[in-house]
């Protein structure tokens, strides 16, 4: 819930995921300045509740235009 509130704070799109591993997954897109703040957030701050030992941020690219659309959190 967190993390969906600080995405569309950003103006961002994607969604998120808490995984069986107690981990979370997901996508983000939107300018890059923006995913840049989400994922300092993400490492940083994250829910209240989180305890955050780690971030990871892999497969990062441009694309040309948004393929997703909203930013929810995904069960």
């Amino acid at each position: 819930m967190y993390t969906e509130q600080e995405g569309l704070r950003l103006g961002l799109v994607g969604w998120v995921k808490n995984t069986r591993g107690g981990t979370v997954v997901g996508q983000v897109q939107g300018p890059a300045a923006a995913v840049e703040q989400m994922k300092v957030w993400l490492s940083k701050e994250g829910s209240p509740s989180s305890r955050i030992t780690r971030a990871s941020f892999r497969d990062q690219r441009s694309i040309d235009k948004l393929q997703l659309s909203g930013f929810n959190t995904r069960f």
